[in-house]
């Protein structure tokens, strides 16, 4: 079984529940010009247009069967979170976002959905992504930046979400947000290109530091883009933790609780990346269907120097496990 851990999907069926249910979100506008769809929160700049493909199932299956991908695992939009909502308005519209992704899966058993959470609250999260769960949900995709363009995944206020996962033994898919507050990352399409990873290696690396996967020890962790530059720093990170003990957790004691996804694009990145943390630690991805993305993902772990049985933790075993497959 080939499985797709990272991917995105906004179902049709929910654009047009916002049409009758929209006066729910007041500070939620959705803007259509010429076919194309965008989200306004807290009377902000909108969001980019959702691409078409985003909401576009048969389309999306057509490229599975191409790439002989039996199964996916869809995150949300992170465009579409809305974390600098107001907490109970944040509450309401992660459960709508769930209704809809829950049900237009359901159908399926080539698509596994994951839930969104208000990480604008610790308690709320925990209580949305408790009653996701317990829908069909097969684990949560939240971004790194918690309250908008600000705060940070070890802060305090989540506590409860975090306690509330380990308690489940949640998968916890971790994803950048798209900005990161650089302006030198506005040209040359760096924001996506670099920007992403930069993102990840902080909110994350912040985590490890605080000793939060050894300490939430039934916790599942994926990060996204082969853990951005995680890997390649860690010498760093020992050595600060070597310096500053009082203040930090061991860092590469944190790092092998962590799972990563494969879209890496170069084999060699793929290699190295396993080489630190193991490959059952290590799950296909595409970010499909970002441009971005790896529109043929199998490629690289085909490229790559593994043995048959690597190959098969890499592209199913480990995320069978991990997002509660059949």
């Amino acid at each position: 079984m080939i499985i797709d851990t990272h991917a995105h999907f906004t179902p049709d069926i929910l654009l047009k529940a916002f049409a009758t249910k929209g006066h729910l979100f007041p500070n939620i506008e959705l803007l259509e010009e010429e076919g194309k769809f965008r989200l306004s929160f807290m009377g902000k700049s909108p969001t980019r247009p959702l691409a078409a493909k985003l909401f576009d199932s048969d389309m999306r299956i057509d490229w599975m069967d191409r790439q002989s991908i039996d199964k996916q695992v869809v995150g949300g939009w992170l465009d579409s979170f809305g974390y600098d909502l107001p907490p109970e308005e944040g509450e309401s519209w992660s459960r709508f976002l769930n209704e809809y992704q829950i049900i237009s899966t359901q159908d399926t058993d080539r698509l596994y959905p994951l839930a969104t959470v208000p990480l604008q609250s610790g308690f709320r999260a925990a209580k949305v992504m408790e009653e996701a769960i317990l829908s069909g949900a097969h684990g949560v995709m939240i971004g790194t930046q918690p309250h908008g363009e600000y705060g940070n995944l070890d802060s305090p206020d989540l506590e409860p979400f975090w306690e509330a996962a380990d308690s489940l033994g949640a998968t916890i898919y971790i994803h950048p947000m798209f900005g990161c507050g650089d302006t030198r990352l506005n040209d040359y399409g760096m924001m996506n290109a670099v920007g992403r990873g930069l993102d990840t290696t902080t909110a994350v690396s912040r985590m490890l530091f605080g000793g939060y996967f050894t300490r939430f020890s039934r916790l599942k962790c994926v990060i996204s883009h082969g853990g951005g530059a995680l890997p390649f720093l860690m010498g760093r990170l020992k050595r600060n933790h070597e310096i500053h003990p009082e203040e930090c957790a061991d860092p590469e004691v944190e790092f092998r609780k962590l799972y990563f996804d494969s879209v890496l694009f170069q084999p060699d990145a793929l290699t190295f990346l396993c080489s630190c943390c193991g490959h059952d630690r290590v799950v296909l991805g595409s970010d499909y269907p970002f441009p971005i993305g790896d529109m043929a993902p199998l490629d690289v772990i085909n490229k790559a120097n593994f043995d048959n049985s690597q190959k098969h933790m890499i592209l199913g075993e480990t995320a069978q496990k991990l997002f509660k497959i059949n």
